[in-house]
């Protein structure tokens, strides 16, 4: 789970250490979802539509059980035109790509309770 997570953080910025830290990222891998949470909720009140900061903020629902907001955040993204997103391993994905996988590990973990 651990390494999907870090799949589905993404960012846009040109200064990926910044970017990584307003997309929560730096809290996200050290396991701090409650500090990610408090980064992504300030950048969300900023920029709203930014798919990375949905994103990450619905990887962190879905990690402490909140999958009805997680869903919703996904599904937010897949209303609005892909971005391409580079990823934490140097790849790069769609935000719709993301956006599915989420929704799809979702799918899976209502499925195995």
């Amino acid at each position: 789970m651990r390494t999907g997570l870090l799949l589905l953080v993404a960012t846009l910025s040109a200064t990926p250490a910044l970017a990584k830290d307003r997309t929560g990222y730096t809290a996200i891998a050290a396991g701090n979802l409650a500090q990610a949470e408090t980064t992504l909720d300030a950048e969300r009140a900023i920029f709203p539509r930014r798919p990375e900061v949905l994103l990450n903020l619905a990887a962190v629902y879905a990690r402490t059980t909140r999958t009805a907001r997680a869903r919703a955040l996904y599904d937010d993204v897949l209303r609005s035109a892909p971005v391409s997103l580079n990823l934490a391993d140097g790849g790069t994905t769609s935000s719709h790509e993301v956006a599915e996988r989420g929704l799809a590990r979702l799918g899976t973990a209502i499925a195995a309770r």
